[in-house]
């Protein structure tokens, strides 16, 4: 039992020890010319998060705050031993309205703070062909029967009978974003497994005519099979004249802030 207590008293005298050099090294490293400078000009380069909008059983995803790191920040630049902002480093900041918070709501829009828009296919066929041959982002529609690895585009777990088979897949070969598009088969399963519920803003379907001038940032659009090549075309021309850059879908509804 002496023991014991022997060793539980030295337990506590590193434990002490440790948190009071480290209590000491921090109000040494707060006197410091360089980290008084960058604590001052901390809260020029702060910037507020944005909160998920929720409307019913749907969410916009919003965006995360950053405020500066200034500990990490002062070792990026101890070495010059001056203050430059592109050497600061940032924390992220959780919004309060979370889309990490609210996975049973569908997204069917990104943030429009963003000029950010998403495609999703629906097979791999002279569509899917296209844009890879353009470098185009795209999400595609996957299940065990046509899921190839490492492909070039991003993929959605859309597999109803075998679902966790897929999902454990993709987890192995680290393709997994958890990304579903629901329907009234599989709205129930990708709840289960928490994934991002994702429904279209606009279904590409030899109506081009009729969506081209919605098309804004933020959007989510899904190009059916029978889509034409021209009419995919037009859909891109408009998407360039807008400015809105095609990126993948869980960069779209991602609320990290880059």
């Amino acid at each position: 039992m002496k023991k014991y207590y022997q060793y539980l008293g030295l337990i506590l005298i590193m434990v002490f020890g440790f948190y009071y050099t480290e209590k000491v090294a921090l109000i040494v490293l707060n006197k410091n010319p360089l980290m008084q400078e960058i604590n001052a000009k901390a809260n020029n380069y702060k910037e507020d998060f944005v909160n998920a909008i929720i409307e019913d059983n749907y969410i916009i995803p919003g965006i995360n705050g950053k405020v500066v790191d200034s500990k990490e920040s002062f070792y990026n630049m101890q070495d010059m031993n001056v203050f430059n902002s592109l050497y600061l480093v940032f924390k992220q900041v959780k919004p309060d309205v979370s889309l990490e918070d609210n996975k049973d709501k569908i997204i069917n829009q990104g943030n429009n703070y963003l000029n950010k828009i998403s495609l999703i296919l629906e097979n791999n066929n002279n569509l899917s062909n296209y844009l890879k041959s353009k470098n185009i982002k795209a999400n595609i529609l996957t299940n065990l029967n046509n899921y190839k690895r490492n492909n070039y585009f991003e993929v959605i777990n859309n597999e109803l009978e075998n679902f966790k088979e897929l999902d454990n897949t993709l987890s192995l070969n680290k393709e997994n974003k958890h990304l579903c598009m629901i329907n009234s088969n599989n709205i129930d399963l990708c709840k289960k497994y928490k994934y991002y519920l994702i429904e279209p803003t606009y279904i590409l379907n030899n109506n081009i005519i009729e969506i081209k001038n919605k098309i804004d940032k933020g959007n989510i659009i899904l190009i059916k099979d029978n889509t034409k090549l021209e009419d995919l075309l037009i859909l891109l021309k408009e998407i360039k004249y807008k400015d809105l850059d095609i990126v993948y879908l869980s960069e779209l509804i991602s609320e990290e802030n880059n």
